[in-house]
């Protein structure tokens, strides 16, 4: 059966820093299809370059080597805005503009219409009264909510979301955690997000991408991944002898 092109294409996807006597491999010859309408968790160890792939995705970081290809057309091609339009990013913590919430949503879009910008805070989970609020007074865990929105506003295809509850409480967490999988299902996007618990992974579902020193080590439905490795790097993981 023929499948559809995946959304976002990598091919020995590589990035070295350092000069050739002291080179450090940050990302090395990463190849890996991401499908429209999934859940990706990246899990590694510290170091494993989860985060830094996220960045050479969005061309906050350039590689030294490879392709990465977004709707069957090469990175390059891009602007770096229209490529970030299509392509949103979630820090670990979230960083507002000044002004209210809705100054917020309009920095990402100029021209949304009140309409949106309600259905916007109501898919984020946001009271409609604090679209006017200003975002210095909102909590870490509604500022997380306005990102995810103002993330929204571009109407992107591939949202990226690197450690997007890391600063958040348990009962915070459980509600972006539950907010990011209604969102994709709604919006039909693409997600790829870092975490450092394999339990997070579990709850997200989808399918996992294992990071061992820069290199993918495994990969597969995240149940697989996480219970049941298929390869050493997979195994040691699992045992916390890679943490």
């Amino acid at each position: 059966m023929r499948t559809s092109r995946p959304v976002l294409r990598l091919r020995n996807l590589s990035r070295r820093i350092g000069h050739t006597d002291n080179t450090r491999i940050i990302i090395d010859s990463v190849s890996f299809d991401f499908e429209r309408q999934k859940i990706y968790t990246i899990l590694g160890p510290s170091g494993a370059g989860k985060s830094s792939l996220l960045r050479l995705i969005n061309r906050l970081d350039e590689p030294t080597g490879g392709e990465v290809t977004l709707e069957g057309k090469p990175q390059c091609d891009y602007s770096p805005c229209d490529l970030r339009r299509k392509v949103g990013y979630l820090f670990q913590t979230p960083h507002l503009f000044p002004g209210s919430v809705r100054d917020n949503l309009l920095y990402a879009c100029s021209d949304l219409s009140e309409e949106e910008i309600r259905t916007l805070a109501e898919q984020s989970h946001l009271k409609t009264e604090m679209v006017d609020r200003s975002a210095d007074a909102l909590s870490v865990g509604e500022k997380q909510r306005v990102a995810l929105a103002r993330l929204l506003a571009t109407k992107p295809t591939l949202a990226l979301l690197d450690e997007p509850t890391s600063a958040l409480d348990p009962a915070h967490t459980a509600g972006i955690e539950s907010l990011i999988r209604e969102l994709a299902n709604q919006r039909g996007l693409t997600v790829i997000m870092v975490t450092h618990t394999p339990e997070q992974a579990l709850r997200m579902g989808g399918e996992s991408l294992l990071l061992v020193s820069g290199r993918l080590a495994e990969h597969g439905p995240c149940d697989r991944v996480v219970n049941y490795p298929q390869t050493e790097s997979g195994r040691m993981y699992q045992r916390k002898e890679l943490r």
